[in-house]
């Protein structure tokens, strides 16, 4: 008989009794065992983001190497540096590279590997380490497939309550901002390019953003909008004829990129200074909101930030300020993010050209 109850759970990973372990599937709809109760992990790819929003940092015992920095750009590491230096390194994803180290994950012991890899490198790295591998989605900022791979790490490590709590706060926001924007007409919205965008480094103004969920969320008039058929946000360089040509009326920078943009403009201010945006003063700066992935809690701080200062009368009732540093504390835990942010340079604000 227990032979055959065996066989009936003959799913591809898993060795412990029958008595001591479940079965969880996970995005590629792998059948995978796991022991009844996780308390250490190793999360590869973009899974230790949605680790870090779930409360799971202190069950991590082996980290990606792209995760040891002391950016307060990687919103969601941040608060953990101290203790993640500390760890085995277990792999990459460092500018599109996916690469694990499997024995260093072997040596770190961890009860599951959590990763968004495809399900045929997931199943190598269980042949490799014998340790369960559980396989979630990298996810789309704010889409289901997100929402499913909170899920899944909840139901993994014991964090359902917590995963709903992030799903539903998430959610209350993108309603909040979409019912504040949803009924303003077209003719009476400013256009707007997000520009000295960062995607494989810093740009000047000629790197801008494309299919930047923010600007969706809140029904932005960006003249980018349409440029390419690729989905997902993505960072492109533009002629600078271009963005002449589309003139917007606003112009926002990633700030840590001014240095960039203000170096260009002492080289070519005739060509800066043609743009109705510089004419105006209608420049600012947002913290880029990607650190190899989307940051949840820097784009919600983005879209509330931008929502202030397109449709103010929209937006008169937010203190920005006290409602980024409530986002900021309910994501990581940091009670006053902003102000770490700006200590590092990275600022909401708006700027002068040259300064």
């Amino acid at each position: 008989m227990l032979i055959t109850m065996t066989g009936c759970v003959n799913v591809n990973q898993g060795t412990k009794d029958i008595m001591d372990v479940r079965i969880i599937t996970d995005v590629h709809g792998r059948e995978v065992q796991i022991p009844v109760e996780v308390t250490k992990i190793v999360p590869l790819g973009n899974a230790p983001r949605m680790i870090s929003y779930l409360g799971l940092a202190d069950m991590v015992v082996g980290i990606e190497e792209c995760e040891i920095t002391e950016s307060p750009l990687q919103a969601y590491a941040y608060p953990y540096q101290a203790d993640w230096h500390k760890l085995p390194i277990c792999g990459t994803s460092a500018m599109g590279e996916t690469a694990y180290y499997s024995e260093e994950i072997m040596l770190a012991s961890p009860d599951v590997i959590i990763c968004t890899f495809p399900a045929d490198v997931a199943d190598n790295l269980f042949s490799q380490t014998g340790i369960p591998v559980v396989c979630v989605s990298a996810g789309t900022l704010f889409g289901e497939d997100y929402d499913e791979s909170l899920r899944i790490i909840g139901e993994v490590c014991g964090a359902d309550v917590r995963a709903e709590m992030v799903i539903e706060y998430i959610r209350n926001c993108i309603t909040d901002i979409e019912r504040r924007c949803s009924d303003i007409d077209i003719s009476d919205k400013p256009s707007i390019l997000g520009a000295g965008a960062t995607f494989k480094g810093g740009h000047s103004i000629d790197g801008v953003y494309v299919n930047y969920p923010v600007f969706e969320i809140i029904a932005a008039n960006d003249v980018a909008a349409g440029i390419t058929e690729q989905t997902g946000t993505i960072g492109v360089m533009v002629d600078r004829e271009q963005i002449l040509a589309w003139n917007p009326d606003i112009l926002i920078f990633d700030s840590e990129n001014m240095g960039l943009i203000n170096e260009d403009y002492k080289k070519n201010p005739e060509y800066f200074n043609k743009l109705s945006a510089v004419k105006n003063d209608n420049l600012y700066t947002c913290p880029n909101s990607t650190w190899h992935w989307p940051n949840v809690e820097i784009s919600l701080a983005n879209s509330y930030y931008l929502g202030c200062i397109l449709y103010p009368d929209k937006f008169a009732d937010i203190d920005f300020e006290k409602k980024a540093n409530e986002i900021f504390e309910f994501f990581i835990g940091e009670k006053d993010f902003l102000a770490v942010l700006k200590d590092y340079g990275a600022v909401y604000g708006k700027v002068t050209l040259g300064e």
